[in-house]
């Protein structure tokens, strides 16, 4: 038990190197003035000796070691957010080369109001994720857009790429057909429609609280005046947004997208369709980097649950809750969502984390008399929040590729997942604080 138990706690390393690899190089960095101080030392490298270190602590066999770094690597939802990248990347691409991004800006400047562009993509980006279910599918629809309003209206791309991010995160969280809403309310055994007006509580007072803050950080930007543009060169977004709003899988949106991209690019723009093949290729490889860390990702997380990682940190969260006693559950409450928002940070994965603590999380609540609608939001809740804050998380990478900027500087301007976490936890403390105050047991 106590190799077992060392074991554990070594396989926890290989994370810990690698964050510290890749944030502290690009921390020091950017305090010397390094210019593009997160792109001196990629994600995709950074992580390798946190791999080469997993393989070295494994106490199996090398063959052993390659096939756990294989099996992670080829996990489903890692194999599906890679191709979403593929495509994303692709579609972008195309339609940047058939002149629907500049159509779709000076469109969107017509409809959002001078100066409004940070609170107008973030309410866009909220509804649409809302509808679709999937943040990963909002920022893909409208990454190249955003793009485009960066470009034109002179914002900066952090603020805009963390106002596509916070947005795209709401939706994760709230929607009834989001994948983290089925995976938390499967796993503590309660009714989509409880869980979302439960959510509610948490997730509405900090998207108001977020617009606000956009509002007040764009009303300084300068009127833009539109340039003219084609609105045929706008169809393939407005279609690509209906269909995944619709409930179409997001495979065959971006595949869509691209064909329609290229067809309204041929008869109206002149485009020459003979360049297809080299603006798809070059999307793909814009998203190269972000592919290898995602699969690289995957096979870190693999590692440290197959050696008992993440149930030594479940462990001592149980047992530091457990010490921790207060009439209305605040203390296991919070437990549920450390657990949670820990166990992302390691497998970089909101909707497997809640598939990995659903079970404990369900015992904590069912202990402590956590309604089941309480339990699945707050899972739910912190899991979202920690996927926002990830600098190598799907949403963060794909907002990197596509912006060319760090991941860091994405999440931290992501000021929805902020206000969230603060909501968050004043919502389950005011909900207990008329009762008994805190005793710790000795």
């Amino acid at each position: 038990m106590i190799t077992n138990h060392r074991a554990a706690k070594r396989s926890l390393l290989p994370i810990l190197l690698f964050i510290s690899l890749f944030l502290g190089t690009g921390l020091t960095l950017q305090f010397f003035g390094v210019d593009h101080p997160f792109q001196q030392l990629p994600g995709q490298v950074a992580i390798i000796p946190a791999l080469i270190l997993a393989v070295i602590l494994n106490p199996k066999s090398l063959a052993d070691s390659i096939a756990v770094l294989i099996k992670g690597a080829g996990n489903d939802n890692i194999i599906t957010m890679c191709f979403i990248f593929l495509l994303a990347g692709a579609f972008s691409s195309v339609a940047t080369a058939t002149g629907g991004v500049d159509a779709v800006v000076n469109a969107g400047l017509l409809l959002v109001p001078p100066g409004y562009i940070l609170p107008g993509l973030f309410v866009i980006a909220a509804l649409i994720s809302l509808a679709m279910g999937t943040s990963v599918g909002t920022i893909a629809a409208l990454a190249p857009i955003a793009l485009g309003f960066a470009e034109q209206t002179g914002t900066g791309e952090p603020l805009i790429a963390g106002a596509l991010l916070g947005g795209a995160m709401f939706g994760d969280n709230l929607s009834i057909i989001s994948d983290t809403t089925i995976a938390s309310t499967r796993t503590q055994v309660v009714g989509m429609k409880e869980k979302f007006w439960e959510n509610m509580k948490f997730a509405l007072p900090a998207f108001i609280i977020t617009t606000l803050v956009f509002g007040f950080l764009a009303t300084d930007s300068a009127p833009i005046t539109p340039e003219a543009f084609s609105w045929a060169a706008t169809l393939p977004y407005l279609a690509i947004l209906v269909l995944a709003v619709s409930g179409m899988n997001v495979f065959l949106v971006l595949l869509l997208g691209i064909v329609m991209a290229a067809l309204q690019g041929v008869f109206f723009t002149g485009y020459e369709i003979s360049a297809l093949g080299t603006d798809i290729a070059g999307g793909f490889a814009d998203m190269q980097g972000i592919f290898i860390l995602a699969m690289f990702v995957g096979s870190l997380g693999e590692f440290i649950k197959q050696q008992g990682g993440l149930q030594w940190i479940s462990d001592h969260i149980n047992r530091l809750a457990e010490k921790v006693s207060r009439t209305g559950n605040f203390a296991q409450q919070f437990a549920i969502g450390v657990l949670v928002f820990i166990t992302d940070y390691c497998i970089a994965n909101n909707v497997v984390s809640i598939v990995v603590t659903g079970d404990l999380s369900r015992d904590l609540a069912r202990k402590h008399d956590i309604s089941p609608k309480r339990s699945a939001t707050v899972l739910d809740t912190f899991a979202c929040i920690a996927q926002g804050f990830l600098p190598y998380g799907n949403q963060a990478l794909l907002l990197s590729g596509t912006f060319a900027i760090s991941p860091w500087e994405v999440v931290t301007h992501n000021y929805f997942g902020a206000a969230l976490l603060v909501v968050t936890i004043a919502v389950i403390f005011l909900g207990t604080l008329s009762q008994n105050p805190l005793v710790i047991s000795e």
